[in-house]
């Protein structure tokens, strides 16, 4: 009875998981667009940091994209803990370089890591309790 309710929440977790997969990718890559992307870029970057946010994102987006395709072939998700873990970091690291570039950094940012973050800490977490778990061997 308790895995089953284990399996239910692992259900939800993992659509909210997939969710925040999209969220993440679609709010990486349509971050090359100003028409379509989700975050405001402010026009304060120039020089050198034009665009470098843009590409920030996109590069996160390439990267959760190769890290999800080798946890379909492992068959194993508890890398999406790590994964989790350096997506809540970026919300602190997102201010540091709005910070240190003297530049004002889209109020969304710190929503959507944390969001994705928490999403991908907690699908890692009840896959690898699943996946480790004593009841799912007896059923």
């Amino acid at each position: 009875m308790r895995f089953i309710k284990v399996e239910n929440l692992k259900y939800l977790l993992e659509i909210n998981f997939y969710t925040s997969v999209i969220l993440l990718l679609a709010g990486s890559f349509l971050s090359v667009s100003d028409n379509y992307s989700l975050f405001e870029f402010k026009e304060d970057l120039y020089g050198a940091l034009n665009n470098n946010l843009r590409m920030i994102m996109v590069y996160l987006g390439m990267t959760e994209l190769v890290i999800l395709i080798y946890c379909f072939i492992k068959k194993n998700f508890r890398s999406m803990i790590f994964v989790g873990f350096f997506l809540i970091l970026m919300v602190g690291s997102m201010e540091f370089y709005g910070e240190i570039n003297t530049i004002e950094i889209d109020s969304n940012f710190p929503v959507f890591f944390f969001y994705t973050g928490i999403s991908h800490v907690l699908f890692g977490v009840i896959e690898d309790i699943v996946k480790n778990s004593p009841l799912k061997n007896t059923q």
